[in-house]
């Protein structure tokens, strides 16, 4: 059987053994009664990672996502976000079908929110008008590009929403992704944003869960919205416990990550006719187009599976790939390789 190289998500990535040893080690409890000193453990540890009063832990950040907007709105409301966001466009229109808000999207060009445009977006109380009772952000930005928001624009973005009076929620699935790249840590990223979720099973490649943390107020609301939506858990301790060895050795891994995307990114550029901006490249995901070679996406993709490589299309003409636990300089190299005859032979 052929050995698959999968790059179309970090979250493909397999628990390691010590992950593996702690789920079948772990000390469990009842988590609906508060009782799992496992979650727990996880919830504290990720609040203080995080710089924030308290933590809950969720099977996944699209469950995090929405309970967090149940939490904050009530029916009716709008929420301004970026029209790239995770939550915008892949969590089947949870915003509408839960919450029942208003979204109203703005361009990120570049992971970087406009604050003017974004205050023109505010919507205040009116008989015509819904109004706007959340800015929701993301770090990284953009589900298919992965960029680092500068920390000066998040502090703007959050003086902003104290200025009108309006939460700051952050969508930060890949935060320690934007942390090592820029060099700050999580816990300064974040600082001024009213509260934050991570995903777990991302670049920290545990097969489990997010977590959101925030003011102990929010996280006992968010806790009663999560058993509403049926994300309570009983002995949850076995799916947390990868978690915490996730935060605290995982790192390592992240900034790995990023440099093999480099080498990929790199390596995909020099091949003619192949479009590719490198500069886009603040993490660990690559997106490449075949804009200008005579081939449609899905035999492109086509083309590379046969080869036993994985990449994910994200638009007419474009797929992205994704670095991450098990893919080796090796693994790349041979991408490359594949790639660059793929192209040759057209």
């Amino acid at each position: 059987m052929r050995n698959i190289i999968d790059l179309r998500s970090d979250t493909v990535t397999q628990p390691t053994q010590e992950m593996r040893d702690a789920m079948y080690h772990a000390v469990v409890g009842d988590d609906i009664m508060g009782e799992d000193p496992t979650v727990r453990e996880l919830e504290t540890l990720a609040a203080d990672i995080m710089g924030k009063e308290d933590g809950l832990f969720f099977s996944s950040g699209t469950l995090a996502n929405q309970a967090a907007v149940m939490t904050y709105t009530q029916r009716g409301e709008e929420i301004i976000l970026g029209d790239t966001s995770h939550i915008y466009n892949l969590e089947v229109g949870g915003l509408s079908a839960l919450s029942q808000v208003q979204p109203r999207p703005m361009a990120v060009p570049k992971g970087i929110y406009e604050i003017a445009l974004m205050e023109e977006l505010i919507q205040e109380e009116g008989i015509q008008r819904a109004k706007t009772s959340l800015i929701c952000i993301e770090n990284t930005n953009n589900l298919n590009a992965g960029m680092v928001v500068p920390l000066e624009n998040i502090n703007q973005v959050c003086a902003l929403g104290k200025k009108h009076g309006i939460p700051v929620y952050l969508d930060g699935a890949r935060i320690f992704n934007a942390a090592v790249a820029s060099g700050v840590e999580a816990k300064e990223i974040v600082k001024n944003v009213d509260a934050v979720m991570f995903a777990l099973t991302k670049g920290l490649s545990a097969p489990f869960g997010a977590v959101l943390t925030g003011r102990k107020e929010f996280i006992q609301k968010a806790r009663w919205m999560k058993q509403r939506l049926g994300g309570g858990f009983r002995q949850a301790g076995f799916i947390a416990a990868p978690g915490i060895v996730a935060l605290k050795t995982m790192m390592p891994q992240i900034e790995k990550d990023h440099k093999n995307a480099q080498l990929l990114g790199k390596g995909l550029e020099a091949i003619e006719g192949l479009q590719i901006d490198v500069s886009r490249i603040h993490t660990n995901i690559v997106t490449a187009s075949v804009e200008q070679l005579p081939i449609t996406i899905e035999e492109f993709l086509n083309r590379l599976l046969e080869k036993g490589i994985k990449a994910k299309r994200i638009s007419k003409t474009s797929f992205r790939m994704v670095t991450h636990l098990g893919i080796e300089e090796s693994h790349l190299q041979e991408v490359i390789s594949v790639v660059k005859n793929i192209v040759f032979q057209l």
